[in-house]
Order: C-alpha cells, then sequence, then structure tokens
C-alpha cells in the first residue's frame, strides 16, 4: 500500500511512517524541508497550496499528523498557530484529494480526545458530543476537523466522498519514551513535583505508542470502520493515579499534591497551557473493541514499566 503522511516528520509521524514502511508499505512524507535523517522518501509541499504533490495522493493511503504541538500558552496568537497549522493543510489535501481522477483510498485523520473539552465523570465513546471549550483544546480540535470533512468536497469532485473511506482518529495522550507528553511528566516527577495535580480526578485518556501503531495499521486494513474511532487505551486514569504510578516506577517518595493555582502559575514559566494537566476527559475505544482489536498494553503501570525500564 502507498501511504502519504502529512506531518510525517514529527516524532509520532516517524515511528508511524517506519511501522509501516516494516511492514512493505511506500511512504511518501510531505514535508516543508526535506531531512536527510529521515529515511524515507520526501515530498516538499509548503502545508497550503495544491501543486505537483497532489498526485501523490492519487489511489493511496493519506494520514494527516500535520500541526504545531499543543503545549504552548493558550494566548490568542497560540491559538491561531495551532488552528492554522492544523486547518491550512488539511484544507490544502481535501483540495487536492477532490480534484483527482483517482482520489485516495483511505484517509486517516488526526484529532483529539480534547474535542471533548473538561468532560468530568462520564465514560465518553465515539458517540459523546462534543465540547464548545476551552479553545485552545475543543476549538481547535473542531476547527481540524470540520476543515477535513470529505463530504463538503462534493461540490467538486462527488465521487471523493463515495469512493474515500474517512477515519477520524480522536487520540488520547501517547505513551512513548522520548516524547514530549512523557518526557514533561517524568520531569516534573524527577523534579520532585510528581504530586498531583489540582484535585487529582480528572481522567487522563492514554495509550502505549506501540498500541496507537497496531491501532493504525488495523484501521488503514479494516474496510468496515470510518467515521470517528477513538486511538485510545482502554484504562483511562485519574491523574493522582498517573502521577503515583510515575513516582513508583521513578523511585520517588510521595510529594504533596500541586494545588490549581500553583499550576497556573508554573504553566507561566513552563510556556505551557495549564488546562492540559487541570482538565480530563474518560474516553474509551469502543468502535476499536467492537471490531475486535486487542490493546498490548492495556493498563497503565505495566505499560510504564515497559516504556521506562526496558533496556
Amino acid at each position: 500500500m502507498k501511504i502519504v503522511l502529512a506531518g510525517g516528520t514529527g516524532a509520532l509521524g516517524r515511528r508511524i511512517a517506519a511501522d509501516l514502511a516494516d511492514r512493505g508499505d511506500d511512504v511518501v512524507i510531505l514535508t516543508r524541508r526535506v531531512r536527510d535523517e529521515v529515511p524515507f522518501r520526501q515530498i516538499l509541499w509548503d502545508g497550503a497550496t495544491v501543486e505537483d504533490w497532489a498526485e501523490e495522493l492519487s489511489g493511496a493511503a493519506v494520514i494527516n499528523l500535520a500541526g504545531e504541538l499543543v503545549d504552548r500558552r493558550p494566548t490568542r496568537a497560540n491559538v491561531e498557530l495551532l488552528r492554522d497549522s492544523r486547518v491550512r493543510p488539511t484544507c490544502a489535501l481535501v483540495e487536492a484529494a477532490a480534484v483527482l481522477a483517482e482520489p485516495p483510498l483511505v484517509w486517516l485523520q488526526a484529532s483529539t480526545l480534547a474535542i471533548y473539552g473538561d468532560a468530568g465523570e462520564p465514560e465518553l465513546d465515539e458517540t459523546a458530543p462534543v465540547a464548545d471549550g476551552p479553545v485552545q483544546m475543543a476549538g481547535v480540535a473542531r476547527a481540524w476537523e470540520s476543515a477535513a470533512a470529505l463530504a463538503e468536497a462534493a461540490t467538486f469532485h462527488r465521487a471523493i466522498v463515495h469512493e474515500t473511506r474517512q477515519v477520524m482518529l480522536r487520540m488520547g495522550i501517547v505513551l512513548e519514551r522520548g516524547a514530549p507528553a512523557l518526557d514533561r511528566l517524568t520531569g516534573l516527577v524527577r523534579w520532585g513535583l510528581g504530586g498531583r495535580v489540582g484535585s487529582g480526578r480528572q481522567w487522563v485518556s492514554w495509550i502505549h505508542v506501540e498500541d496507537l501503531l497496531a491501532a493504525v495499521r488495523h484501521l488503514l486494513d479494516d474496510a468496515s470502520l470510518s467515521g470517528v474511532v477513538h486511538v485510545t487505551g482502554p484504562n483511562p486514569v485519574r491523574n493522582a493515579e498517573l502521577m503515583a504510578a510515575l513516582r513508583a516506577i521513578l523511585r520517588r517518595p510521595p510529594v504533596p499534591p500541586m494545588p490549581a493555582w500553583l499550576v497556573r502559575a508554573g504553566a507561566v514559566a513552563l510556556r505551557t497551557d495549564p488546562a492540559l494537566a487541570l482538565t480530563g476527559r474518560r474516553g474509551v475505544p469502543r468502535r476499536l473493541l467492537d471490531a475486535g482489536f486487542e490493546f498490548a498494553h492495556p493498563d497503565l503501570v505495566p505499560a510504564l514499566r515497559h516504556l521506562l525500564l526496558a533496556p
């Protein structure tokens, strides 16, 4: 299968590209700058204009991960950056696909469980309603998904609606050694700041990177799955449980909780969004489970041990 990856030079994109290449897929990466260290065919694009790169999509599988990292201050400028860095490349891909004689066979579109905002206690499957805010989380995610709506491209080329199977990947926090999310968490623990955050009751939806890779393979191959699919582990945990597990694995003693006001103040120094730590959602991968997908790392503590202690 030919795979065209937009956003494929980031940490997650490289893992997906390598995993798919290992199984024999022909991987092509759309990039704004060719990187010598990336061992896949790279095609230059500007992430906004439909040019010669569009032909690469013909009859291929598209995986769209394009977008800046969300770990930044929730300023108006940053919200615009996060939104534009997702919407503009997605619109360019949709426009390109809509005018091809042979549209893509399948389209995996990245999104996030943050689209549900601060969702509290309810268990969220793919039928849950999306939230209005926070704007840097749910607002950006809604704009990202709307930009990818292939059905709206029917005014340009109706065939794309019928011939391209699209899957919206609403992803939990991807746990991977060396990736930003796990690095930030382990750093806090090692610095003696590994207590529960705020109330500690906010839910954390997470997935081990190996399960994410397996889910991507499954969704590329399973023609019965389209629409919204939660790509997250089956057992979300509360923030307090996550921090306690990290302290135990990294052999750090219990520490006082970090009150919400201190999180908000510290987020200024760390140049991050306090809502990333203070809000939560209890997502479950109902459609993957119903499709028979089996998680290799369904439980938090063994997953963290595998990531942090394995050679």
